[in-house]
């Protein structure tokens, strides 16, 4: 058995299961965000009253089956945040991972046992899930490459939903050709295959909504990505464009929050940590009127996106705005942290695209991260795009 020195996987038996067969991820070992069922084992869903109220599972996620189908071997289930609901990563019932790549920082939630275990080296790939940015938000906190696909691309069949518009089935690795190889067994074939990547788009209101540091050390790797694809346009947002994508996202997602978990919630009266059953509380208050605004503004906003990427344009930009905030960090700052990332990770979130995420620098000792993103249907592109701008830049391969 691995030994968890990061405190990634939860308490308990651990998940351990071989290859179903042989394939492309031979020799690979993996863990699962413990929101995916595993047959025989339970789904905590990061709250012991959900593990208590809900049975060992009857069958195992496909998504995960495909993968131990292809060749890798499960070695356990990884924590997360409460259903969820949270990207600082931490779990007041079943402990919070370590950050293995700065121990006085946060690891990110909520796969943020799935960042703790690949950042540590434990796995070589793990399984996580992204609504609001659950997966690149640790994959930058934690020094990893991420991805979260393109909307619907992957089976969450078998998983635990929050937001089902925007729920994805996303995975970390510590080398770009692990997490595109990854790709190759979970995801279809690209709608356009064989298409080049190309021009570059420079968001403005992402580069600027960074702390000054995070861009600056960030600006090499963007270089060597422009290099590839060539062209630089630079896309000027509307004044306010990041607090109007937060609060629209904040607001759609709430609402489908309380629909699919509501129901549970009421019956059982679970207990929360800190800061979860607050958002469920504002989940179960948010106004229809504000929820009904959200999806129009969706609308609008993904059909912009999805226009300015068809013919195979590619925006790159801070996956976070800073590195993960300190544990020490007051409830307010981690509000604030979280308020300036999901303003950018609601992008890919509101429109479906697919971002990947490359530990692209260090600030103040802590990782940050480059994001991707691309048109749906390009995530095989796009992972093999980050590979080339993870071997340019001399990164993990």
């Amino acid at each position: 058995m691995i030994e968890d020195r990061v405190g990634a996987f939860v308490p308990g038996p651990r998940a351990e299961i071989a290859p179903h067969g042989e394939g492309a991820l031979d020799g690979f070992t993996f863990a699962v965000k413990d929101l995916f069922d595993i047959a025989g084992f339970p789904t905590s869903y990061g709250n012991p009253d959900w593990a208590r109220t809900h049975p060992p599972a009857a069958a195992t996620a496909p998504c995960v089956l495909a993968l131990l189908e292809a060749g890798a071997c499960l070695v356990g289930k990884t924590k997360t945040v409460e259903l969820a609901y949270g990207l600082t990563g931490e779990n007041v019932w079943h402990g919070t991972p370590l950050n293995p790549a700065a121990p006085d920082r946060f690891p990110g939630g909520s796969s943020c046992g799935s960042a703790a275990a690949v950042g540590e080296g434990l796995v070589d790939f793990a399984l996580g899930s992204d609504t609001g940015g659950s997966v690149r938000i640790p994959a930058s906190y934690c020094g990893t490459f991420g991805i979260r696909p393109s909307w619907g691309a992957v089976s969450l069949a078998g998983a635990c939903g929050l937001g089902p518009s925007f729920d994805t089935a996303g995975w970390f690795a510590g080398r770009a050709s692990v997490l595109r190889q990854v790709g190759e067994v979970l995801l279809p074939e690209d709608t356009a295959p064989g298409a080049s990547l190309g021009p570059l788009l420079k968001p403005q209101a992402a580069w600027t909504n960074a702390d000054p540091a995070v861009a600056v050390a960030l600006q090499p790797a963007f270089e060597a990505l422009q290099d590839l694809v060539g062209g630089q346009v630079r896309i000027e947002g509307a004044p306010g464009l990041l607090l109007d994508t937060y609060e629209h996202f904040r607001c759609a997602q709430a609402q489908e929050a309380w629909a699919t978990l509501g129901t549970w919630i009421e019956a059982t009266q679970p207990a929360f940590g800190p800061g979860v059953g607050e958002r469920f509380a504002a989940a179960r208050a948010m106004d229809p009127a504000r929820a009904a605004a959200a999806r129009a503004f969706r609308h609008r906003f993904s059909a912009r996106l999805r226009a300015l990427l068809a013919g195979g344009a590619v925006m790159a930009f801070p996956t976070s705005p800073m590195p993960a905030p300190l544990l020490t960090a007051s409830a307010a700052e981690q509000n604030a942290a979280r308020e300036r990332s999901m303003g950018v990770t609601a992008f890919a979130g509101l429109a479906g695209l697919p971002e990947v995420t490359i530990p692209a620098a260090r600030v103040g000792g802590a990782p940050v991260g480059l994001s991707l993103v691309a048109a749906p249907g390009r995530d095989r592109a796009l992972l093999a795009l980050a590979e080339r701008v993870g071997s340019a830049l001399r990164l993990a391969a």
